[in-house]
């Protein structure tokens, strides 16, 4: 493979070369030869724009996990009665995860090998017991059916949105849109969550 005769990547190009790189081989499973063989790059030429591998995971998570947290702030999720909020925080995480798809993915890859997987996971886990303060809430206002366990009910939902990253696949062509999705996980689990 030849090099290119000088570095024409930005700090986000490096980042999605490594994502896509992180995802197929695993991160543990990565080098740096084996970035730089993908960026088609010298690995002195990755050093330019970050201090090491784990520095580019650290990235990456966060913004998944930037667009993820940003969901909880928005209006959406934040005024109205508690059932709307989660279908408002539901519906958005579905198209969060679509429009960030490789880096969400490796989000939820991560085993807590380092110290940034574990920031990671730690991070995960405060995102998903806001959503489940929600689907609790909703349950005290009586607005999900009683007969249904809310902590069963949470890793359901977090289940089926999450099965998104095995399965979605933009690129075949006749996947659907994020809204197609999200409006699918939607009607599915509040068709069954909400008290009738």
């Amino acid at each position: 493979m030849t090099m290119p005769k000088r570095d024409t990547y930005t700090p986000d190009s490096l980042l999605a070369v490594a994502v896509a790189v992180f995802n197929e081989r695993g991160y543990d499973g990565t080098s740096m030869e084996h970035l730089s063989r993908a960026a088609g790059i010298s690995k002195s030429s990755i050093y330019h724009h970050v201090r090491s591998k784990e520095e580019l995971l650290r990235r990456a998570i966060s913004r998944a996990l930037d667009g993820l947290f940003a969901v909880l702030d928005e209006p959406g999720a934040t005024t109205g009665p508690a059932v709307d909020r989660l279908e408002h925080v539901t519906r958005r995480t579905v198209e969060v995860l679509i429009a960030e798809l490789p880096y969400v993915t490796l989000l939820l890859r991560v085993r807590g090998n380092t110290d940034t997987e574990r920031w990671a996971m730690e991070r995960r886990r405060e995102f998903d017991h806001r959503v489940a303060a929600l689907l609790k809430e909703a349950a005290a206002d009586g607005d999900l059916r009683a007969d249904v366990d809310v902590r069963l009910a949470t890793r359901l939902l977090f289940g089926m949105i999450n099965s998104v990253v095995e399965w979605y696949r933009p690129q075949r062509g006749n996947a659907a849109t994020s809204e197609e999705v999200a409006d699918a996980v939607i009607t599915t689990a509040f068709a069954g969550l909400r008290a009738h």
